[in-house]
């Protein structure tokens, strides 16, 4: 097999970069060129992959396309790829089952309990507990901004900080939750335990959300606010989320978490009669169809990279970014900026991570990084770019259920009032370059 092994071949990147010039160019023209609305999204991932892996099909011709074929199945069968499709679609059973009313209890009951004028305090905190729980931010954000529109016009509050605290706290959850996508595909993509990952996040994440919610509750002081929310909420429906979130907090496993998860969930929602029987399975059917293509990318990535890597592209990334970034701190930031480049390309925090996964656990090998810090690293670069992208399905999704309810907010409008997503940012470099990290290997 030494004709496989070819050092310093940059042109192996050029079915990456095919990807990110045909993906980024078909979105930028349809969000602001043609103004269809969620235009980036508009453009089919796995079509621009599938083109992606052609490029990388005809390239080395000293290798028969069978030969290419052991490659790519090589990558595909990987143990971890197999781990994060079956988690992908589990997760997706277990948010079906659970529905949406679940989500809006919590929001309508916390809010019940507080004074108004601390309304967008709590438009974080919920954010934040629903996307950790859901392991989903583009959920979150659909299901919390109407309640967060509902706030502004009753209180006084300007509707762009109260859509700016969903958003962020909804990057909270995201960054941090078990069944999130991101941390499934960092942790399996890096070979690492979701708890390890998630006490890593944890201390990187909690000063960031602490930090927020000091200056949200300043920045409240300034509103004259009035009025009272009030609605109906069913509190029961919130223990299958809160025993996915502990059970990961303890360390079971999450084949497990899940299944008890979507167990319960579905007793409950049974009895309490939220879900008819003859919707269940439909509901999980939904459910699981809504990360079909999540999985998909993760087969044709791994296809792509099992060719870039055996044509010598991430020999030859892998030396350039050591020519760049020197020592262990500067490995680190390197692995963060080769994320966040791949998110600001494809606007889809998920597929980031997974491209950036195979350079990553390369780059950590050499720079002497752990696979829990990897694994964090990615996740954390990816949400902090993802949650300020003016053309990210994050404040995508935030605008148009704004826009849904007769209220418009421009994205520039809403990233300044973006707090938690930069103090993300500000926590990471601080414990990148001023914090060690602990020597116990996950």
């Amino acid at each position: 097999m030494e004709k496989l092994e070819k050092k310093d071949n940059f042109a192996a990147l050029l079915p990456i970069g095919i990807f990110i010039v045909f993906y980024l160019g078909l979105g930028f023209l349809y969000e602001y060129g043609l103004k269809l609305e969620l235009g980036f999204y508009k453009v089919p991932v796995a079509v621009a992959f599938l083109i992606a892996l052609a490029v990388a099909c005809l390239q080395n011709k000293a290798l028969s396309f069978d030969e290419k074929l052991t490659l790519m199945g090589k990558g595909i069968g990987d143990k971890d790829i197999v781990t994060m499709i079956l988690i992908f679609l589990a997760a997706g059973v277990f948010v079906g089952v659970v529905g949406r009313s679940s989500a809006e209890s919590v929001a309508y009951f916390v809010l019940s309990l507080i004074p108004t004028r601390f309304a967008v305090v709590i438009l974080f905190v919920v954010a934040c507990f629903i996307s950790l729980s859901m392991g989903t931010s583009v959920g979150t954000i659909s299901l919390i901004t109407p309640i967060a529109v509902a706030i502004g016009k009753a209180s006084g509050f300007d509707l762009p900080i109260c859509v700016g605290a969903v958003v962020g706290g909804a990057m909270f959850g995201d960054n941090l939750s078990f069944i999130s996508d991101t941390t499934i595909a960092a942790c399996n993509g890096q070979g690492c335990e979701m708890k390890d990952k998630f006490r890593e996040n944890f201390t990187i994440a909690l000063p960031a959300a602490i930090a927020t919610l000091v200056c949200l509750y300043f920045v409240s002081l300034k509103y004259d606010v009035s009025g009272y929310i009030q609605h109906d909420y069913n509190l029961i429906q919130i223990i299958p989320y809160l025993l996915v979130l502990l059970g990961g907090i303890i360390g079971f496993n999450v084949f497990i978490i899940l299944l008890a998860g979507i167990v319960t969930g579905s007793a409950i929602m049974l009895c309490t009669g939220s879900t008819q029987a003859v919707d269940l399975l439909s509901n999980m059917g939904s459910g699981c169809a809504g990360m079909f293509e999540t999985a998909i990318v993760a087969v044709l990535v791994s296809a792509i990279g099992g060719l870039v890597k055996a044509n010598g592209g991430f020999d030859a990334a892998l030396h350039l970014i050591k020519r760049i970034f020197k020592g262990r701190k500067g490995g680190q930031l390197g692995i963060g900026i080769l994320v966040s480049a791949m998110d600001v390309a494809t606007a889809n925090n998920t597929v980031a991570i997974v491209m950036s996964n195979q350079i990553a656990k390369e780059m950590a090998g050499d720079y002497g990084i752990s696979p829990r810090k990897t694994a964090s690293l990615l996740d954390t670069f990816s949400c902090i770019v993802q949650g300020a992208l003016p053309y990210g399905a994050q404040i995508l999704v935030a605008i148009s259920a704004a826009a849904s309810l007769g209220c418009s907010v421009p994205a520039f409008d809403i990233i300044p009032n973006l707090y938690y997503p930069f103090f993300l940012l500000l926590s990471s470099l601080v414990f990148i370059f001023f914090i060690p990290e602990k020597t116990k290997q996950c």
